[in-house]
């Protein structure tokens, strides 16, 4: 076995392309601008891109971010549960066969989203966690997979970020091929 390492990958602002502009203003420009005004309102030309829509109220977010932490969790979550030896859930890379030689999280197994099934998951006892993860953001495999063991009554967690997480955490894979 082989350790793999990659440098982190670092996005510039605005590479996602969402936007063509160039915001040139500086945060001292913008500070001033949201100061309150006489009325106690602040200047909705001031208003950033990120608060366009104004945020939820407390009660709708502590909801939302509650509800959202019962279907994810994130690398480090992960690795510090194989770190303590805390590991109460299967680690599941839900990529090809040969991707997973390639390098993969230490700790995980591997069956390719079309491959879950009853009969594949039957080793498992019906209330065990799984955590699944794939390639990374721009990969939708994760998803497919936790919708096929919900489906089949399992509980899952997804693993955000995937691999390409996992390496921008620093962490290392290993390889079998």
């Amino acid at each position: 076995m082989s350790s793999l390492l990659t440098s982190q990958s670092v996005l510039a602002p605005g590479s996602c392309g969402c936007t063509a502009e160039t915001d040139t203003r500086t945060a001292g420009d913008v500070a001033e601008r949201a100061k309150p005004n006489h009325t106690g309102s602040i200047d909705p030309s001031s208003r950033s891109r990120a608060m366009e829509v104004a945020a939820a109220p407390p009660r709708y977010a502590i909801d939302h971010f509650a509800r959202k932490l019962e279907f994810e969790t994130d690398c480090s979550d992960v690795n510090s549960a194989f770190v303590s030896g805390t590991v109460d859930f299967v680690l599941l890379d839900v990529r090809s066969s040969s991707l997973y030689r390639c390098g993969h999280i230490t700790g995980s197994i591997n069956i390719p989203v079309l491959n879950i099934s009853e009969e594949r998951l039957a080793e498992f006892p019906t209330n065990t966690n799984f955590v699944v993860y794939c390639a990374g953001p721009h990969c939708n495999g994760a998803n497919k997979a936790a919708l096929r063991l919900a489906k089949l009554g399992r509980p899952v967690k997804e693993m955000i970020g995937g691999i390409t997480g996992w390496l921008d955490e620093g962490l290392t894979l290993v390889s079998h091929g």
